[in-house]
Order: structure tokens, then C-alpha cells, then sequence
């Protein structure tokens, strides 16, 4: 079982390694460049062979595998990875599905419903019946389906005043 420190440690790991490929970007030398981008690429195809071994694996193991390969499509450092190389089990919808169900339990005094995805947009539906704050529930929404989805563009949310959001705020009448 992971510890939150275990997370931290991941995320300040992914966060360096953005920033280093962002830096590889701003080489001058194009060769320099290209070669940065190669070796970047060449680990990941062979990260994806290792780990299309391993599922391999898993899979042959029978029930107790598909067990094993649930629990790391849902772990968020595995699942991510899985993602990353193109091998989560799961595809786009069904884990959008999965964090709208998910909020459905977390949202306990509203009605949310995916309404579909198309061109990397993800569009969900909600309706709310007490006094919460539409910009806190919208982030809420934003935060639980691009953590199921990272490869989405944005997460469209239609009802319950979301049309009054601009870009997370409220839009104020002009006098």
C-alpha cells in the first residue's frame, strides 16, 4: 500500500520530468534536440515492450489477474503508466464512466450524467438541489474526470448554472 508521501514523491518526480523535457524543447541545436527526443522515445517503446510482457503475464494468471490488472488500471501511478504507453485496459469512455460514477457518490445532493465525448471535449449534465457553490462543484467535476482522462482537452458541464461560469467564474450582468 502507498503512503501520501509515496504520491508526493511521484508527482515531484513527474513534475521534474516535465520540466526537463521542457528544457531538451529549448535546445538550440537541432541535432541535439532530435537526439534528446530519440532517447526520450527509445525508453518508452521499451518500457511499453516490458510492460506488455507483464500484462501478458497477468493475464495468463487467469481470475487472479484480472484482479491484479483492475487494481492497477485503478492505482493513479499505474494506471497513469499504463495510459501513458497506450495499455490501460480500460478505454476513454468507460473511465470517464468510472469518474462519473464516482461523483455521483461524492456529489451526494446531485444528479450527474455523461452526456458524451467527442473530439477530446467530455461533456457531462448535472443538476443540483441544494446551495452549493457552482464554481467548487464545477471544479470538483473538472478535477474528477481529468484525473480518470488526462488526454481530454477540457470537460464541458451543461445545467445548474454552469451556463452563468466563464472560465470558472461568474459572469456579471453589464450595467
Amino acid at each position: 500500500m502507498k503512503s501520501q508521501l509515496d504520491m508526493n514523491e511521484f508527482h515531484a518526480k513527474l513534475q521534474r520530468l516535465e520540466l526537463l523535457v521542457r528544457e531538451c524543447e529549448q535546445i538550440a541545436e537541432t541535432s541535439a534536440r532530435t537526439n534528446a527526443r530519440d532517447v526520450v522515445q527509445a525508453l518508452l517503446e521499451l518500457h511499453t515492450i516490458g510492460l506488455i510482457q507483464l500484462l501478458e503475464h497477468v493475464a495468463a494468471a487467469g481470475e487472479a489477474g484480472a484482479g491484479i490488472l483492475d487494481a492497477c488500471a485503478a492505482d493513479e501511478v499505474v494506471g497513469g503508466m499504463l495510459l501513458l504507453h497506450g495499455l490501460h485496459p480500460l478505454d476513454l469512455e468507460d473511465r470517464v464512466g468510472k469518474a462519473v460514477e464516482q461523483l455521483r457518490k461524492s456529489l451526494q445532493t446531485s444528479d450527474i450524467d455523461l452526456v458524451g465525448i467527442e473530439e477530446g471535449v467530455a461533456r457531462v449534465r448535472i443538476e443540483c438541489n441544494d446551495g452549493a457553490s457552482p464554481i467548487a462543484v464545477r471544479q470538483q467535476i473538472e478535477e474528477a474526470i481529468l484525473a480518470f482522462a488526462p488526454e481530454l482537452m477540457t470537460v464541458e458541464i451543461e445545467g445548474w448554472g454552469m451556463a452563468d461560469l466563464v472560465d470558472g467564474r461568474v459572469a456579471l450582468p453589464v450595467l
